[in-house]
């Protein structure tokens, strides 16, 4: 975990630099609680940052879906199945698990509803958000007693974890698609509005008030892309379908630049997949059938590499072994060298992958629009094993104390016969 100052430490310190400056400071140069240095230093650090208390997409303000300290089951079984989590026919990577304290789940549905489920399978609470449209595709953020989502109605919900009670509602815009990002007691997300706007907001956990709304409406065009935080390279990014990846500075909110994909005019580089920081750079896959490494501090790309396909899952990110694992329409998921953009290896599903890959230990989570969920060896890809559905699997995996929770896409929604569950599995017996 990485010891930087809060955006709202930062801001007053900003306040305090300005009067010391009269008094010969020339810096805001210092150390953090606990003696570590506390200036944004891009590309230092390759730890990922978990906010005491708080759970949320991908696990950290980084986003890069790795868990370390969990491990994959040799063999599994299906402890629970949950109906109807996913009955629509949108074809955008469906909601995550996100674990809570006291051994359940929360799981989000394009039925509109965020389920509050124990361990073994119960549901405790249904939340209703947009249950006329499209529902929920994001996943929640857990924190402070509550599990903040939202939903395409536009709206961004606070429901209390313990009764499933709305907290407070704030209308954003048009639809929102992404994950809030939780830090210091904000709430960071990208809004669509209706063709070609859209926008970056920040909302106060406690209240549900906007604290800041992009001043120029970046991004444009349908931001269905999460949000991802690097504090120690103090930069936030987004991408958008208008093409770009968007940088702001990180936490007083400036903008810095915006990165063109290949080529952005035409819609064939939208970025719809989250954003992914790691050792000073933005990682993210395009439409334009790339996967992109892009210098926070620059804006410049440092690599780029060709899939077969376009490309709109987001990265996972190992640390220890440097590596990238990106998803393709191509079928594939690729290992992909963080450095150079190298493959260390790939493998071929059935069909398309649409969600994000998961790291768990030495094992490798990815579902396909084959309907299976598969385990690969982190270091080979090599297959451990297999689960097959009816449905697609576009739920990013997460893994807890060694059970998997996941959700399917409904695989024929116009029959109306057969659903997306949500899924429990844990070790054989």
């Amino acid at each position: 975990m990485t010891d930087t100052p809060s955006r709202r430490e930062w801001l007053a310190a900003v306040g305090a630099a300005t009067t010391a400056a009269a008094a010969g400071c020339s810096s805001l140069n210092g150390t953090a609680d606990d003696g570590t240095d506390s200036d944004p230093d891009p590309g230092s650090a390759t730890e990922q940052t978990i906010p005491a208390g708080v759970a949320q997409f991908r696990g950290s303000l980084e986003r890069w879906g790795y868990y370390p300290d969990e491990t994959v089951p040799d063999s599994v079984e299906t402890a629970w199945r949950i109906p109807e989590v996913n009955t629509g026919e949108h074809s955008a990577a469906k909601a995550s698990a996100v674990p809570l304290s006291d051994g359940g789940v929360v799981l989000p549905g394009d039925t509109g509803e965020l389920l509050a489920i124990t361990a073994d399978g119960d549901v405790r609470w249904r939340g209703e958000t947009d249950m006329e449209g499209r529902g929920i595709h994001g996943t929640p953020a857990v924190a402070d007693g509550r599990a903040y989502i939202g939903a395409y109605d536009g709206v961004l919900y606070a429901f209390a974890l313990d009764s499933g009670d709305l907290e407070w509602s704030t209308e954003l815009g048009g639809s929102i698609g992404s994950s809030p990002l939780y830090y210091d007691g904000e709430l960071y997300v990208s809004v669509e509005f209706p063709t070609p706007e859209g926008r970056m907001f920040a909302v106060d956990a406690e209240t549900g008030d906007v604290t800041w709304a992009e001043p120029d409406h970046r991004p444009t065009d349908h931001p269905h892309s999460s949000p991802a935080v690097s504090l120690d390279a103090g930069r936030m990014v987004c991408g958008s379908n208008d093409g770009y990846c968007y940088c702001w500075s990180f936490p007083d909110l400036e903008f810095q630049w915006r990165f063109a994909t290949d080529p952005p005019d035409t819609n064939d580089g939208e970025i719809k997949g989250p954003i992914a920081t790691y050792d000073g750079a933005a990682f993210f896959g395009s439409w334009d059938s790339y996967v992109y490494r892009v210098d926070l501090v620059t804006g410049e790309a440092d690599w780029r590499f060709e899939t077969g396909d376009l490309s709109m899952t987001g990265p996972a990110i190992d640390p220890a072994r440097d590596v990238v694992y990106m998803g393709s329409h191509d079928d594939h998921l690729y290992a992909l060298d963080a450095s150079t953009g190298d493959v260390e290896w790939r493998f071929r599903t059935g069909r398309p992958l649409t969600g994000c890959a998961t790291i768990a230990g030495d094992r490798v989570l990815t579902g396909s629009k084959d309907g299976t969920l598969y385990a690969l060896d982190a270091d080979s890809g090599d297959e451990v094993w297999r689960v097959e559905h009816d449905g697609w699997i576009t739920s990013a995996p997460r893994v807890v104390d060694g059970d998997i929770y996941y959700a399917e896409r409904a695989p024929d929604p116009e029959d109306g016969e057969t659903d997306g569950g949500g899924y429990k599995l844990v070790a054989a017996e």
